[in-house]
């Protein structure tokens, strides 16, 4: 297992070296000085190139890059342009309320998609079958975006149950939290109902049905176990996307997260605010495809002894 943990780690070094070295090249190519931006227009150019200078934007492109690397390993992404503040501190202070809106989403995903694939698997082919697996059909294909608009008019607008935007309270955080986690309980739902009725299929459970157990306890005590092994995996994975990948939910709704710094980075060309992000996302879903891994050979010995 140790050695597993370790080659894994190893895998994802050059790939994080990758997406920094992208990201790097993607903002330096943009025309414009990140300099002028970050004074203005209204300055001369003698003060333009003296903070180019002091920044260090006058060096060769390869000792820049070598300087971000070095200053990230260390944990210092650099001074954010437009807000003049640490970057780390800036995403540290932001990561809580992504984090607070992910692990809502991923409840909300796991609650309801597990419910609709158990269900559906059971009354295989009926009107419940068909009424689950469409909406989830209907969750994995809708955008974010849409689902969250949709939320925000018929919830908030005209119903006036929850808030419209905002995080200050669990009320607050329910339109959010379904939004970003309606397409992977749309994942799940039809992963689990999928497994189920595959599973349902082997010998062991015909045995267990010929020794006389009730329809039930063979779906809860002997299928649902292995049928929710690969869902186990994917739902963990979901975790890390989220997290990395709320930048839709959290600009609509006014969330002060890591997404909506990206976005405001990009809006602003604050390009250390924008690459700390980057990275920072990128490291949580290595994190938690490594976390997938680990808790997938858990639950199967069969991965452990092969791994």
């Amino acid at each position: 297992m140790i050695k597993h943990i370790l080659k894994r780690i190893l895998i994802a070094i050059p790939v994080l070296f990758c997406v920094i070295l992208v990201i790097f090249i993607m903002l330096r190519v943009l025309p414009g000085n990140p300099a002028e931006t970050m004074v203005g227009e209204h300055v001369s150019q003698a003060v333009i190139d003296k903070i180019s200078r002091e920044m260090g934007l006058d060096e060769p492109l390869y000792l820049q890059f070598f300087r971000y690397v070095g200053n990230a390993i260390r944990g210092d992404f650099g001074t954010s342009y437009r807000l003049n503040r640490n970057v780390t501190n800036i995403i540290l202070e932001a990561f809580p309320n992504t984090v607070k809106l992910s692990l809502c989403a991923a409840v909300i995903a796991w609650v309801i998609g597990i419910s609709a694939g158990l269900i559906s698997a059971i009354y295989r082919n009926r009107i419940l079958d068909r009424l689950f697996m469409g909406t989830a059909l209907m969750g994995v294909s809708m955008p974010v975006f849409m689902i969250a608009l949709v939320l925000q008019y018929v919830f908030a607008f005209k119903l006036e149950l929850f808030p419209v935007s905002g995080y200050d309270s669990m009320k607050a955080m329910v339109l959010p939290a379904i939004a970003l986690g309606w397409n992977s309980a749309g994942s799940i739902a039809r992963m689990t109902r999928s497994n189920l009725v595959e599973v349902m299929q082997d010998d062991y459970i015909r045995t267990a049905r010929a020794k006389g157990l009730m329809e039930g306890g063979v779906i809860l005590h002997h299928a649902l176990k292995n049928a929710m092994l690969p869902v186990v995996t994917m739902m963990a994975l979901q975790v890390s996307s989220m997290l990395s990948g709320a930048v839709l939910t959290e600009s609509v709704f006014g969330i002060p997260g890591i997404g909506r710094l990206a976005v405001n980075a990009i809006e602003t060309r604050d390009m250390p605010l924008l690459q700390g992000t980057v990275v920072f996302t990128t490291i949580l879903v290595i994190i938690g495809n490594l976390a997938a891994d680990l808790l997938y050979s858990v639950l199967d010995p069969r991965i452990r002894e092969e791994a």
